[in-house]
């Protein structure tokens, strides 16, 4: 994916360096320079001691609220979004690095606290850096990555036996803070929910969508030939980030999309057999939580690109230009690959269910996390007094 996304990013990219009045590789020479760090986050993420990593996992949730804070402060602004940190060498999206800082947080959670995650009090407390992580990213604003983050917790309490009760109340939660959101920002609810009907606004929140169905629509099966996208020269915003899919559809038609498709589809049963086969229980749940990380992006990417969900910023993992996610996204590969040469084994770290005992513990927030199954009755048994011999 990574080799097929370079080659994309180099076509894709000509006509966006060429408008910032540079060489026509000059956003390709960037890719490969993000692309050298990301294999050097690979090794070192594949030589890491697991425990160690999940050990360090609150000190790395607060570094990456430290980071949200100071883009707030002193972070750079572009196509509406204050979501970078200009660290002179690089541009750093510290709402990337949250992505995995999340994973690894969760699972930390997991293997300490489960036996109180199951009270919805206790799992409110110990969830507070990632609600406050994702409210950050909101506001940035991107709630697009807010979603995807949110998502990415909600997954691995599923996974780990979370029950249906709480895991419906996180939903509606969500959604309330989402319709909230949306009546606060008109604006963004319009550019939203443009995708249901794009025809009404060709020239504005509309016109990304038309342009994106025109090029894979000129694709057709076999496309115009690599290099021959006619989209990425002015017509298609974002070509080389959120819209690279549309262009590997004009250059390679039906038969590149679909090769795309398919290696992120071996990608998922890939990880879903890693995460299978683990031995350790925590560290099954970091392979959960990867692996809906980066489908849940391709999903979300490829359905907004043809018209089917709103476009959120989401980029393509492995294939989008960009230098934080692609770093990261190797890291978290380079984690799946520890992962699957892992022989250690862990208890049962599985979210006990905890029922409510009486009225008094529902005020204070106690609850029993005994199992739920109803005690044997006292069976009364009439004594017949002894015959004697």
């Amino acid at each position: 994916m990574v080799i097929y996304g370079t080659i994309a990013v180099a076509s894709a990219s000509e006509g966006q360096a060429s408008a910032n009045g540079g060489s026509t590789w000059s956003i390709i020479i960037h890719d490969l320079v993000f692309l050298g760090f990301g294999v050097f986050a690979l090794y070192v993420t594949t030589r890491v001691r697991l425990d160690r990593l999940l050990r360090s996992a609150p000190l790395l949730i607060l570094t990456g609220l430290m980071l949200l804070l100071a883009v707030k402060a002193i972070g750079v602004t572009s196509n509406g979004g204050k979501r970078w940190i200009n660290l002179h060498v690089i541009y750093l999206q510290p709402s990337e690095l949250f992505k995995l800082f999340t994973v690894l947080f969760m699972a930390w959670l997991i293997q300490h606290h489960h036996s109180e995650l199951g009270n919805w009090r206790q799992l409110a407390i110990w969830t507070v850096p990632v609600t406050v992580g994702v409210g950050l990213i909101v506001i940035e604003p991107d709630i697009g990555t807010s979603s995807v983050v949110a998502a990415i917790a909600f997954v691995i309490l599923a996974v780990a036996g979370l029950s249906t009760n709480l895991l419906g109340r996180i939903a509606v939660l969500g959604l309330l803070a989402f319709g909230a959101y949306m009546a606060y920002k008109p604006y963004s609810a319009r550019r939203f929910f443009s995708f249901i009907h794009p025809n009404t606004d060709l020239l504005g929140s509309g016109y990304q969508l038309l342009q994106s169905r025109i090029g894979l629509g000129t694709g057709g099966v076999a496309g115009l030939g690599l290099g021959h996208s006619r989209e990425k020269w002015g017509l298609l915003p974002n070509p080389h980030t959120d819209f690279i899919f549309t262009i590997i559809g004009e250059e390679l038609g039906l038969i590149g999309t679909l090769a795309v498709i398919a290696l992120f589809v071996a990608f998922l049963f890939a990880a879903m057999r890693i995460a299978q086969q683990c031995t350790n229980v925590v560290y099954r749940y970091v392979a959960v939580g990867i692996t809906a990380w980066i489908c849940i992006e391709a999903v979300i990417n490829i359905a907004s690109v043809v018209g089917w969900w709103a476009v959120t910023g989401i980029p393509l993992p492995f294939f989008s230009y960009g230098g934080t996610s692609l770093v990261t996204e190797l890291a978290a590969v380079g984690l799946l690959y520890n992962i699957a040469h892992d022989t250690s084994r862990s208890g049962d770290v599985t979210i006990a269910e905890r029922r409510i005992t009486n009225f008094r513990d529902v005020l204070e927030g106690r609850t029993d996390s005994r199992p739920t199954r109803r005690p044997l009755e006292r069976q009364h048994v009439r004594h017949e007094p002894r015959q004697g011999y």
